[in-house]
């Protein structure tokens, strides 16, 4: 007869035919901490049927350019805690930091040095460097992935009537020395979307919604660990409270205002502009 002293070491049993030994430890773990939060929080009947609907809905909002699970793993940091967790990178080797919910699994392929930005009205800017291993060797041919929001703050796929998809996106190969560079727009602080379950939750809780400027990567090579992460722009509002809680310090770079005429020409892009110049720094697999 189950009771709620018997019920959690039999929800555990029950799992002993499992034949993955690895999502039998996941969901051990995760029945005795879900049980073990019941019983702390004296969860209520009402209570467990709010958060089947809340996740219902979180479910539903997701679509094809939108997922709403990872958003709400994003602001209750988990996302940011399994990044971290994985991240066991060598001293030197650039940081990773969260997916985030807006990235493309193809991002249109761009020339060096082409433009992202194909609206326009944000201050112009070129992001250059390059990408190389842990000893400073520079990996040619390395892939850069690239996406951010435009200068009000939002996604190509968030606004498809006012942006052409693959705005703010490109994925880029990098020249023999391992350079990259490209135009685009300063970034700008943005809300994380709001109008579905996970902003009513940052609503019932008091929390504000804004990211601090950034630009996300997927910096990848041959024999190389990949690494996703962003250049977050120093200055920005919001550093020290971003939503998802993604700053790293080290990915915190300079947006250098500049009208040096050989550096215009160089980029092909028009004075004044602001620049930001930063290696990647991949680990070997």
């Amino acid at each position: 007869m189950t009771t709620d002293v018997t019920v959690t070491d039999e929800a555990v049993a029950s799992l002993e035919g499992t034949a993955d030994p690895r999502l039998r430890e996941l969901l051990t773990g995760l029945i005795r901490h879900l049980h073990a939060f019941a019983r702390e929080t004296r969860l209520t009947q009402a209570e467990w049927e709010r958060a089947i609907g809340f996740l219902t809905e979180t479910g539903k909002t997701c679509t094809d350019t939108r997922q709403e699970f990872i958003l709400l793993s994003d602001v209750l940091g988990l996302s940011m805690l399994v990044e971290t967790i994985n991240g066991d990178r060598a001293a030197g080797s650039t940081e990773s930091t969260v997916l985030g919910p807006f990235h493309m699994t193809e991002s249109p392929v761009r020339e060096l040095g082409a433009n992202i930005d194909l609206v326009g009205g944000g201050e112009p800017c070129v992001v250059s460097g390059r990408i190389v291993s842990g000893d400073g060797t520079p990996l040619p041919g390395a892939l850069l992935d690239v996406w951010q929001a435009d200068g009000n703050g939002f996604y190509d796929v968030q606004r498809p009537d006012l942006q052409p998809p693959g705005n703010g996106r490109g994925l880029f190969t990098a020249d023999a020395e391992g350079r990259f560079w490209f135009r685009t727009c300063v970034p700008s602080p943005y809300p994380i979307p709001t109008d579905g379950p996970v902003g009513e939750l940052l609503k019932a809780t008091g929390r504000h919604p804004y990211r601090p400027a950034h630009i996300h990567f997927i910096a990848s090579a041959e024999d190389h660990t990949p690494v996703t992460t962003h250049i977050f722009v120093a200055g920005s509002d919001y550093l020290d409270s971003d939503a998802v809680f993604a700053v790293k310090q080290s990915l915190v770079e300079d947006f250098t205002p500049t009208d040096d005429p050989s550096l215009a020409r160089e980029f092909g892009i028009a004075n004044p502009f602001r620049h930001a110049r930063f290696d990647l720094v991949l680990d070997r697999a």
